[in-house]
This record gives C-alpha cells, sequence and structure tokens, in this order.
C-alpha cells in the first residue's frame, strides 16, 4: 500500500503519526488532505530520514534550494556542504540538478547525508549519460535508457521527481504557433522538445504515463508534474502554451492518484505580480487542488544579481494567494553555478517569502513568533532577537558591529533609541499619576 491508499483506506501508520507530530496537525486532517490529493508527504521507502513533512493545504508554505554540479564544475565535496548550508538555513527540501561529473556518484553522496526529501529531474541524468559518456547528440536518448535512470533513482531513494509529462505533440504544434520572446527555457522542456522534433514521436513520458507511475509507485516517489513551458519572461506569461500544458497536467494528476502516487504541480516561472493570484487560482481548479510548487515567480527580468529579491517578491505574493511550496532562486540565477554563499542568501528569502506568506494563511505558529519578536524588541532583548531570527548568524554579526557606547540601543539611534524613549515617557507619565 502507497501513503495515498493508506490515507484514503484510513490506515494510521507510523509514518502519519510522525508527520502529523511534524507539521502539528491533527493526523485526521492530514489524512484526509493526502487521501484528497491536496497534501503530499515526499517520502521514499528507501530514504531514512526523521523530519517526516507535509506539502499542501493546511501545512506551512515549504521551501526547495537547487544544488548540483554542471559540466563545467562537478565536485561532490562542495555540493554536500551546499546540501549543509541549505538545510541549516531551513530549506525543507532539496533538488540534485546534476549534469556533470559521475551522476550516481553525485546523487548518491548527496542522499547519504541529505535529512530532508531529495528531488531529481531524471531527463537530466539521460541526456547528460548519452552526450558526455556515449558522445551522442541529445537526441539520441532512447526510451529504454530514461526510464531505467528513472528506476534507478527511484531504487537509490529519490523521493520526488519532476517530470516533464505534459508536453505532447500537441502542445508541441501550439507552441510553434504562438511565438514568444524566448521560447522555452525549460532544460528538461527543451530536451524533450528537440527529442519529439527529430524523431516525430510522441513525449515517452506523456505516451508511457502508466509504466511511469508502476515505478513511481513501487518505490513511493511522490511525482513533480514539470512545466517544460514556463514562461521565461513577463511577456511570455499566461498564454496558451502555458495553460494549455496545465490542462494536461490537471487531466495526469488525477490518473496518477488513481495509480496511487502522490503528486505535485510544478509552475511558473517569470510573471508580473497582477497575474500571480490568478495563476495559483487557475491550477487550484485545473488540478483539483494539488499542491502547487512555485519557480519563484520572478516579478521582473531586468535583475540579474538580485533574482532571490524578484523570485522572493513573487513568491510571496503566490504563497498567499494559495502556492504551498517556493523553489527557492538564488542571486546567481541567470548568470552561474551558486556559490555556497548564492544557496544560503536564496533559502533566507525564500523562508523570508514562506513566513509572509504563512501570516496571511494563518498557519498555526506564524503570528506567534512575530509577537514574540516584538516583544524582545521592546526590551531590547537582542539576545532573543537574535535566536528568534531566520538567519541567526548574520543577524549576530550585525548586532556585533552595531553595539552603541550609550547603553543596550545599537549605533542607529543611540541614546535617541524611540522603544527606549517611550518607554520612558511612560514610566514618568505612571509616576506622576
Amino acid at each position: 500500500m502507497t501513503i495515498r491508499e493508506d490515507a484514503i483506506g484510513g490506515k494510521k501508520t507510523e509514518l502519519f503519526k510522525v508527520c502529523a507530530a511534524c507539521e502539528n496537525m491533527d493526523i485526521d486532517v492530514l489524512m484526509a488532505g493526502v487521501a484528497r490529493g491536496t497534501i503530499a508527504i515526499t517520502k521514499n521507502v528507501h530514504h531514512d530520514f526523521d523530519h517526516i513533512m507535509a506539502i499542501g493545504k493546511g501545512t506551512s508554505t515549504k521551501v526547495n534550494a537547487n544544488i548540483g554540479s554542471s559540466r563545467d564544475i562537478a565536485d561532490l565535496d562542495s555540493e554536500i556542504e551546499k546540501l549543509q548550508v541549505a538545510v541549516k538555513a531551513g530549506a525543507d527540501t532539496v533538488m540534485d540538478l546534476s549534469m556533470g561529473g559521475d551522476l550516481d556518484d553525485v546523487r548518491r553522496g548527496i542522499l547519504t547525508n541529505c535529512p530532508v526529501p531529495l528531488g531529481t529531474v531524471p531527463i537530466y541524468q539521460a541526456v547528460a549519460e548519452t552526450v558526455e559518456q556515449q558522445q551522442k547528440d541529445i537526441v539520441d536518448v532512447t526510451e529504454d535508457h530514461i526510464f531505467k535512470v528513472i528506476e534507478k533513482q527511484a531504487m537509490d531513494g529519490v523521493d520526488f521527481m519532476t517530470i516533464h509529462c505534459g508536453i505532447n505533440r500537441s502542445l508541441q504544434e501550439r507552441l510553434s504557433n504562438q511565438k514568444r520572446i524566448m521560447g522555452v527555457v525549460s532544460r528538461g522542456g527543451s530536451f524533450l522538445l528537440e527529442w519529439m522534433s527529430h524523431h516525430r514521436k510522441e513525449n515517452p513520458l506523456y505516451e508511457r504515463f502508466d509504466d511511469l507511475l508502476a515505478i513511481l509507485k513501487e518505490h513511493e516517489v511522490t511525482l513533480s508534474l514539470g512545466d517544460g513551458i514556463r514562461p521565461g519572461c513577463l511577456s511570455d506569461a499566461t498564454d496558451r502554451n502555458q495553460v494549455q500544458e496545465l490542462i494536461n497536467l490537471g487531466e495526469l494528476t488525477e490518473r496518477a492518484w488513481d495509480a496511487g502516487v502522490q503528486v505535485i504541480i510544478e509552475g511558473p516561472g517569470h510573471m508580473p505580480m497582477d497575474q500571480i493570484t490568478a495563476n495559483v487560482l487557475l491550477q487550484k481548479k485545473i488540478c483539483k487542488g494539488a499542491p502547487f510548487y512555485v519557480l519563484g515567480p520572478l516579478v521582473t527580468d531586468i535583475a540579474p544579481g538580485y533574482d532571490h529579491i524578484t523570485g522572493a517578491i513573487g513568491g510571496a505574493i503566490a504563497a498567499a494567494a494559495g502556492a504551498d511550496y517556493l523553489c527557492y532562486v538564488t542571486p546567481a540565477e541567470h548568470l552561474k553555478l551558486p556559490d555556497i554563499e548564492d544557496v544560503h542568501e536564496g533559502v533566507i528569502a525564500s523562508k523570508i517569502a514562506a513566513h509572509a506568506a504563512d501570516l496571511v494563511k494563518g498557519v498555526p505558529g506564524a503570528i506567534e513568533r512575530d509577537d514574540e519578536m516584538a516583544r524582545r524588541r521592546n526590551n531590547l532583548d537582542w539576545k532573543g532577537q537574535i535566536e528568534l531570527s531566520l538567519d541567526p548568524d548574520k543577524a549576530a554579526r550585525f548586532r556585533e558591529e552595531g553595539l552603541s557606547d550609550k547603553g543596550p540601543t545599537c549605533s542607529m539611534c543611540g541614546s535617541y533609541c524611540a522603544i527606549q524613549v517611550f518607554n520612558r515617557s511612560q514610566h514618568n507619565l505612571e509616576k506622576k499619576e
């Protein structure tokens, strides 16, 4: 029985008990969400970790961090360090997007050290091995190789996989009829479109969807339905191509649920702020409330070096509107492979966005944390503020740099600290009374 099938059958397994405790949720509410498909618990039977978390309606907004090697930079130790930095900063999940080096060694090394759910995009490995090891072209990837990679990664313990099943020949034709400024920016989407164009054949991940589901079900892998036609710039957002792929994903979601497989829907991308809420509502309607995983969204195209900020702005809007899961964006987006500091900055920016949305959603514990911070600030309790902050190390460093010689204030205001002046005025008022 899969997690989804257990939930439908009302079987209160240990996994549900642990997850409910981690999420501070009633176990019956959690299981009902999994049964409806509005909550997913990403946990492969071959991957052991203690903190079992859920993604979806009624849970806190989760954050994912992408790591992984490239053709130019392939170092397992560096990727493990990025993993550790991401988890310390608060990433709820991590994705290995490696395309360089020994991909099996990299993934297994990350998995061994990964205390949170791990995701992958299997088409990356299938393409990289065909091009780098076999010295062939992208179009020479075989269907059997793609499915063997999926099965191998599932057996290794990968908890969720982004798979671009919604791209089909019909959507490819539609894409050619409605031109975009940037075409397709998804690597997985572009690989499949080139393969389909060369072979004049259907996307094997769409055509053999039932075979895919059988593999995922056997190893309890959550299906993250990838948006291979996501917009790569503001002007391409919410066009017919993007919406048609979403319709395809909605249909595939129900087929996966019927097979006992949990589903997450991946979303855009680059998008103007005034379209974000509508896109979340559209996804929730078309995909029957399945958890929504957004890549940003980035709300402007002209901030390279600061796209962790553009992504956090879009992520906060999306999550407040009902998105469940934010993929971080680092300052290195569009420019280079992220380094350690980029990973840290990206996670913190997305955690800020997620928490801001949780305040709007009324997630238990969210406003209580802000209220406690306010009390500590009012008491000029610097140690308490640092402990409660999202990035304690940076807060502590800034506090040390900002020590004032005018008492327990900071170098910004010193003896003119508004909190100190106000509290003194209240004390004097009470004395007069």
